[in-house]
């Protein structure tokens, strides 16, 4: 089981294996650094799109050779986002990045129906894993940064997403808790209907390699001894894997709160495209977008 980030990071290195990534508006220095300590790492092979120019003055500022990367011009963020994913799509890529590109214009590319990279009939979603240190394992959340407000069918997706990324790192039958204000069920929170249905859905194996519970709140989830003080009967029983969030009001603000208050570092991607797609805030540090692609490189 891997129970650190930089255990994935061994994981990956012990594929023996270089993956091309394609970089959108690269000229981001975290995301330069990033890349630089990926490529040098041994496990990866870097396009950077964007400002030829901008992107090799801001390698020697950060000593970084600009040599040792594959820079491809492109005049705005636009063409940059089209620019990777069209390399995805015709094999000479393994992975998407975005760095400065927004994230609107990025996902667009990602979803253009006649050249993007969904997966016919998938569900877009986000899923991550975050290591923080008063937490005693990898957390994995989603949806952090895609779906609004998913309705049944898109959690049912982003459960099952979550459930591969944490086979992915060993392991084999993960605790989803479905996440809400309360673990009491009321008609004034409308997720608990669906999570009511998902409970069934996993208890009859129609959501498989889990066990499922909800709504809890975090204290049900992640701590035992919240589970014994209110007495409340979860199989979870404080022992979370997976964390499902009702929305992305809910879960955004969570896993931010997480990274600036509570020392945590992220890895994370968009599932259900036809490869690894990295989208990050463009404030996320180095270290969390260093994680990011050996997470890519792992999935893919």
């Amino acid at each position: 089981m891997i129970k650190s980030l930089d255990k994935m990071v061994e994981k990956v290195l012990s594929l023996e294996r270089k993956y091309r990534i394609a970089v959108a508006w690269a000229q981001d220095p975290n995301t330069l650094l990033a890349i630089q300590k990926a490529v040098a790492s041994g496990f990866a092979e870097a396009i950077m799109i964007g400002n030829r120019k901008e992107i090799r003055q801001l390698c020697k500022s950060l000593s970084i050779n600009p040599d040792s990367l594959n820079i491809v011009d492109s005049e705005n963020e636009g063409k940059a986002a089209k620019e990777a994913v069209k390399l995805a799509n015709t094999g000479q890529a393994d992975i998407v990045m975005k760095a400065l590109v927004g994230t609107d214009k990025f996902l667009k590319a990602v979803m253009d129906k006649e050249n993007g990279m969904m997966i016919p009939g998938a569900t877009l979603t986000y899923v991550c894993t975050i290591e923080i240190p008063a937490y005693h394992k990898l957390l994995f959340v989603t949806d952090t940064a895609v779906i609004p407000f998913p309705n049944l069918d898109q959690k049912v997706a982003m459960a099952e997403y979550a459930i591969d990324m944490a086979n992915q790192f060993g392991v084999k039958r993960p605790k989803i808790a479905l996440i809400g204000a309360s673990e009491k069920m009321s008609r004034h929170f409308e997720n608990s209907v669906d999570y009511a249905i998902m409970c069934k859905m996993a208890d009859r194996k129609q959501i498989k390699n889990c066990i499922m519970d909800g709504p809890l709140d975090i204290f049900l989830a992640c701590d035992k001894k919240s589970v014994a003080i209110k007495g409340v009967d979860t199989p979870i029983n404080g022992d979370a894997d997976i964390l499902l969030f009702p929305s992305l009001e809910s879960s955004n603000p969570f896993y931010k709160g997480l990274m600036l208050f509570g020392n945590g570092e992220l890895a994370g991607l968009i599932r259900g495209t036809t490869k690894p797609v990295v989208v990050m805030s463009r404030s996320e540090s180095e270290k969390s977008k260093y994680y990011c692609i050996a997470l890519a490189c792992l999935m893919a």
